[in-house]
């Protein structure tokens, strides 16, 4: 199966649901009045992409009805999958892919994060990297054993201490066995922090100011979230940023939900770029992630022109 079509897939109950509200709106006929701008609007927070990010989408989609003299709601629908794209943060490729790096893993826990980490070891070891992990969940025993498990499948070396250990001396020397071991990328699993905690935040705070002090080489610090809890994601998305100045998200479990708008509210609100998104439980579900292929999945396509509507397609513009 291709790269689009396992994220199309994955994103299936997603797109069901927004065409499903997208359909009852065309329903009462294609014209571009203010009902339709409005029923838009709030069929894309629906989905779970934001307030500010549906803001966003519709007032640009008005500009360029107007600019573009569009005759009707389906041909403003040709253009929302590129407006949607656009409305993500940019960047992000260089943290997993390109130069040497610290990369934090932070998150509440049940997101998928040691999981992810160990996805990430086994593509990067793959794709010729010298990774080693550092497993700094020190107070959830499965989360070491975990991790382990993951180690040998990718062949990697591995870095802990005995549980209840302190995570910033693990997080201390993981770096010092990287650098001795030539290690080019250096993956770190923290324990699952509640965003609602200031004294696990706080102690969050004081492992990332450890790992940003002792590192030689560029340290990221990203954020694994659990597309299921949709509008709740945004908020601990909101609260990690807060505390750790984040660099980064991966969006887990994108295929067991109809929330999947929640990656471009996060994305867009707090200009982070998404680096990964998960679609399935299989190692190679981890997936790369590029906004185009992401708004063709989540939106789909809209042809409910009447046969003898014969209007051509409407020629493709700059957005901005």
């Amino acid at each position: 199966m291709g790269l689009f079509d396992r994220i199309s897939q994955g994103l299936s109950r997603s797109r069901d649901r927004f065409k499903e509200s997208m359909n009852v709106l065309l329903d009462r006929g294609p014209d571009l009045d203010e009902e339709f701008w409005e029923g838009l609007e709030e069929t894309l927070i629906l989905s779970d992409v934001g307030a500010l990010a549906a803001d966003e989408i519709v007032s640009n989609l008005r500009d360029r009805a107007i600019r573009l003299a569009l005759p009707d709601a389906y041909a403003v629908l040709d253009l929302l999958n590129e407006q949607i794209a656009a409305t993500f943060a940019e960047g992000g490729e260089h943290i997993l892919d390109d130069e040497a790096a610290i990369v934090l893993f932070v998150g509440i826990n049940g997101t998928g994060k040691t999981t992810t980490v160990g996805k990430i070891a086994k593509a990067a070891t793959d794709g010729g990297r010298s990774v080693i992990l550092g497993s700094a969940d020190t107070f959830r025993a499965a989360a070491i054993e975990q991790l382990e498990v993951w180690a040998r499948r990718a062949g990697v070396e591995m870095v802990t201490r005995e549980r209840g250990s302190d995570p910033a001396s693990v997080c201390y020397d993981t770096i010092e066995r990287a650098e001795a071991c030539g290690a080019d990328l250096v993956l770190i699993d923290t324990a699952g922090r509640l965003h609602t905690s200031d004294d696990l935040m706080r102690e969050l705070e004081k492992v990332v100011s450890v790992v940003r002090k002792r590192a030689n080489v560029p340290v990221y610090t990203v954020l694994v979230i659990d597309a299921t809890t949709g509008q709740n994601g945004l908020q601990q998305a909101r609260e990690f940023d807060r505390a750790l100045d984040l660099d980064a998200v991966i969006v887990t479990k994108l295929d067991g939900t109809a929330k999947g708008g929640i990656a471009l509210a996060v994305s867009h609100e707090l200009e982070l770029p998404v680096i990964r998104i998960g679609v399935g439980e299989a190692i190679d579900d981890l997936r790369k992630f590029d906004a185009h292929d992401f708004a063709r999945a989540l939106v789909g396509d809209f042809d409910g022109r009447e046969e003898g509507d014969t209007a051509a397609p409407v020629a493709q513009a700059p957005l901005w």
